[in-house]
This record gives C-alpha cells, sequence and structure tokens, in this order.
C-alpha cells in the first residue's frame, strides 16, 4: 500500500487544483482576512534560508548514519519537488498578487524537509509531532500572506507525494546489501 502514497497525493493534489481553479474559495478569503494580524510571521517557518538549514541538519543525520541513499535523495527531492512546482504552476495557471500560485513552493519544500527529518530520526514520535506542527504553523503563516489556503494544500499534497517516494528509494539503506560488488558472487 505504501507504494501507493506519492500517486494518491499527486492525484489529490491535481484534483484540488483542477476542482478550485483560477478563482480562490470562500476558505481562502477567510485565511486572507487574516493577513494583517502577527500569524503572518509565521511563514518564517517556509523561508528558504530556514529550510536549506534544516536540510544540511537532515543531510548530516543521514551522513553519519551512514544511509547514503537518504542522503541522496535529501539532496534531491527538494529539487524535484521545486521543479515539480514550476511545471504545475503555468498549467494551472492561478494567480495571486500577480505571480503563480498553485501549489505552493513554499509548503512544497517545508513538507519535503520536515518529511526527510522523520524518515532519518526513524520516525521518531518528537520529530513526527515537530515536523506536523512546522509544517500547520508554516501552512498558516503563507496562506495569509503569500498564497491562497488551497496553495499550501496542494503545496502539502505535492510535498508528501515527493517525500513518500524519496523514502521508498531511501529503503535501500535497509536492503542488506551496502557494497553493490558484495551482492555479485565473484
Amino acid at each position: 500500500m505504501t507504494r501507493w502514497w506519492p500517486a494518491l497525493a499527486l492525484g489529490a493534489m491535481l484534483l484540488l487544483g483542477w476542482v478550485v481553479g483560477k478563482s480562490s474559495t470562500p476558505v481562502d478569503a477567510w485565511f486572507q482576512d487574516l493577513g494583517d494580524t502577527p500569524v503572518r510571521r509565521l511563514a518564517v517557518i517556509a523561508d528558504t534560508r530556514v529550510l536549506f538549514a534544516a536540510a544540511v541538519v537532515v543531510l548530516a543525520a543521514a551522513c553519519l548514519q551512514r544511509r547514503w541513499w537518504l542522503a541522496l535523495v535529501t539532496v534531491v527531492a527538494p529539487v524535484v519537488g521545486i521543479a515539480a512546482v514550476r511545471v504545475l504552476k503555468p498549467i494551472f495557471g492561478r494567480e495571486k498578487g500577480g505571480g503563480l500560485a498553485y501549489p505552493s513552493g513554499h509548503l512544497t519544500a517545508t513538507t519535503i524537509v520536515w518529511g526527510l527529518a522523520v524518515v532519518v530520526a526513524g520516525a521518531a514520535w518528537w520529530v513526527v509531532v515537530t515536523a506536523v506542527l512546522a509544517v500547520a504553523l508554516a501552512m498558516l503563516g503563507v496562506a495569509v500572506t503569500f498564497h491562497y489556503f488551497t496553495d499550501v494544500v496542494g503545496g502539502v499534497l505535492l510535498g508528501w507525494a515527493v517525500v513518500w517516494a524519496a523514502a521508498l528509494i531511501a529503503r535501500r539503506d535497509h536492503s542488506g546489501v551496502r557494497d553493490p560488488s558484495a551482492a555479485s558472487p565473484g
């Protein structure tokens, strides 16, 4: 079943984008009304510099654990996520403030980095709780500033798809074969 999670999340993201279209929803409007409150400061959680620092910590942890596939996907997954956002935004064509908005690259990257933190920590409960809180608070901060709420939901779904795919690849670290030359008989 876990092999289907990336496809399900990607499908849900595409469906949400098509259902919402180029307009905003009443839920989006409700979040936009919070834009002049201190809630907007929560967007810092999705700041590129914050996410880069967190990704470096995840990469260092993967390297210290000698989980080379996880280290590789820690570098590649955020790039893949943002590349997907750049391809998808013109397809959906939803705008906010003169820029393309759906899906949110802020939340795609935030979800990927925090999702990989959960993977590198072996799904330790405190990392899961921290990741869920960080993504939820980033959703709130970004939904009242740069994006509509439905944009951030789309970004989380896309990020989730990338994290699940990355986790499936990173499982190779636990396959029991560390050295490819050791796997061949002679």
